[in-house]
């Protein structure tokens, strides 16, 4: 890295043409030093970038209408009884429809995904203890797939007789006119 740069300079000094008749040349040390700072931080603004590009590319927050048709689509409209617009509500309220969001417990365990499915019961973290009824690994629900997710939500459903699992759903959704959710969405 430091041959790229002492070349660039001599390079930059001997044949600049913004340099002045005076011999100034204020731009091009402006250029040399912007240049000096850029290769020094080279390393760790590409660490940055990719560090940014993998969590963009594993993470994804949904709209509320690109939800409600894929969960209109898995058949959760009407599901055990909630509306689309249940499932709809609770996610936003769960998670805010981002597929990598994670909650740690005060116990340790960790709530995972779009539907913050909880480590300890519902899917397997690599300890022993954890029950992992949706026979899957907590990293399968914070993909963009969604599949696991709403096989394990839809389980949970069933498995505790309603949506009251999910502390969201019973305090912004349960017992509320949730129509508005799903409007606008081109779901029946």
């Amino acid at each position: 890295m430091q041959e790229t740069h002492l070349s660039l300079e001599r390079a930059s000094s001997a044949d600049s043409p913004e340099k002045s008749a005076s011999g100034a040349g204020t731009r091009n040390l402006h250029f040399q030093f912007c240049l000096q700072q850029t290769l020094r931080m080279k390393a760790a603004g590409l660490l940055t970038l990719i560090g940014c590009l993998v969590i963009g590319a594993e993470s994804k927050i949904y709209t509320r209408c690109k939800l409600a048709k894929i969960f209109s689509r898995a058949g959760l409209d009407n599901y055990w009884g909630f509306s689309l617009g249940n499932w709809i509500c609770m996610a936003y309220y769960e998670s805010g429809y981002n597929t990598t969001a994670q909650t740690v417990l005060d116990d340790g365990s960790i709530d995972y995904g779009i539907f913050q499915i909880n480590s300890f019961t519902w899917c397997r973290q690599g300890t022993l203890q954890e029950q992992n009824h949706c026979h899957v690994p907590c990293s399968a629900l914070i993909t963009d797939d969604l599949t696991d997710a709403i096989i394990c939500a839809r389980k949970i459903v069933k498995e505790t007789e309603g949506m009251n699992y999910w502390q969201g759903w019973r305090k912004h959704c349960e017992g509320r006119d949730l129509s508005e959710w799903k409007k606008g969405c081109e779901v029946s």
